[in-house]
C-alpha cells in the first residue's frame, strides 16, 4: 500500500508502480524528515523532485527566515548544529525536473540527484555570495565533480550571476534540456522514471552506490569495492529473472528491497 508522504508543503503522489513524485513549495521546512522517511519505503524505486509553483522551483533562501534564525535559537548550538547536519545528510532525491528560477538552495538540492532534467526556461545562480555566505550544502562540494569546467564554475560560483540552460548543459550539470516549462519537463522526467523503475532494484542500488564509490576513490580502489559488491549481489533472484526476461523477451516484476 503507498503511503502519502505529504505535509504543509509537501505534496506526494505516485505516478506508477514505485515511483513517487515529491512536489514542494517551501523546501527546507519539511526537505529533510520527508526524504528520510521516503528513503527507507523499500516500494519505492524511484523519486522524482519538483516545484508545486508554476513559475519557480525555488529563489533560495527565504531572507526574513534567515535573519530570524540568525539569532540564537538553542540553548545547545551543538546538539542543534548536529540536528541540521543531519537534515543536510539525508538522502533527498534521485531525479529531478526543474524550471524558472532555481537559485541558491535549488543548486545545492540538485547537486545531490542522480539526474538533473531542465526546461527551457529555467535559471540557475550559485547565489549565496550575494548574501555574504558561502553555499553550504553541497554546491562547492559536488559541483567541482559533476561539471566539467572549472574555469566556469568558479566564475558562476563568485558572480552569482543568474545562468541559463545553455550554459547549465556546458557545465554538465544537466543531461537534458526540454523545451517548454514546468508540465513540459514533468512529463519528460516522469517518462524516464517509470522506466527506470522497471529495473532490478538490487541492481540499481549497486549501480548507484559504486558510481558514488569511484567519485572519491581510485580506480583499482573502485574495481575491488564492485567485485566485492557483486560477490553477494549476484546470488540476487534479480538476477535469474532479468536473464530469463532477456531470454524469453518478456517484462518481469522483480521484488521489492527488505525492509530497513
Amino acid at each position: 500500500m503507498s503511503i502519502d508522504y505529504s505535509g504543509k508543503f509537501i505534496k506526494t503522489s505516485y505516478p506508477s508502480k514505485g515511483v513517487i513524485l515529491v512536489q514542494l513549495s517551501r523546501y527546507w521546512e519539511e526537505l529533510g524528515s520527508t526524504f528520510d522517511k521516503i528513503s527507507r519505503d523499500t516500494e519505492i524505486v524511484v523519486a522524482i523532485l519538483a516545484s508545486s509553483l508554476p513559475k519557480a522551483f525555488t529563489a533560495g533562501l527565504d531572507i526574513g527566515e534567515a535573519e530570524r534564525s540568525s539569532r540564537p535559537v538553542s540553548d545547545d548550538p551543538s546538539r542543534e548544529g548536529l540536528r541540521l547536519r543531519d537534515t543536510v545528510l539525508v538522502s533527498i532525491s534521485r531525479y529531478w525536473a526543474a524550471h524558472g528560477a532555481a537559485f541558491g538552495l535549488a543548486i545545492d538540492i540538485l547537486c545531490a540527484c542522480d539526474i538533473r532534467y531542465a526546461a527551457s526556461d529555467t535559471k540557475f545562480s550559485i547565489k549565496e555570495v550575494d548574501i555574504g555566505m558561502v553555499a553550504d550544502i553541497g554546491t562547492l562540494a559536488r559541483l567541482p565533480k559533476i561539471t566539467g569546467n572549472e574555469s566556469l564554475l568558479r566564475e558562476l560560483a563568485f558572480t552569482a550571476r543568474p545562468f541559463g540552460v545553455a550554459e547549465a548543459s556546458q557545465l554538465g550539470f544537466v543531461s537534458k534540456v526540454v523545451e517548454g516549462s514546468k508540465d513540459e519537463v514533468l512529463a519528460e522526467a516522469l517518462t524516464l522514471a517509470k522506466f527506470i523503475a522497471t529495473k532490478s532494484p538490487i541492481a540499481l542500488l549497486g549501480t548507484k552506490n559504486v558510481l558514488l564509490h569511484s567519485r572519491d576513490n581510485s580506480v583499482q580502489s573502485n574495481l575491488e569495492y564492485v567485485a566485492t559488491w557483486n560477490a553477494s549481489m549476484m546470488q540476487s533472484d534479480d538476477l535469474r529473472q532479468s536473464l530469463r526476461a532477456f531470454t524469453t523477451k518478456r517484462e518481469t516484476v522483480f521484488r521489492p528491497l527488505p525492509k530497513l
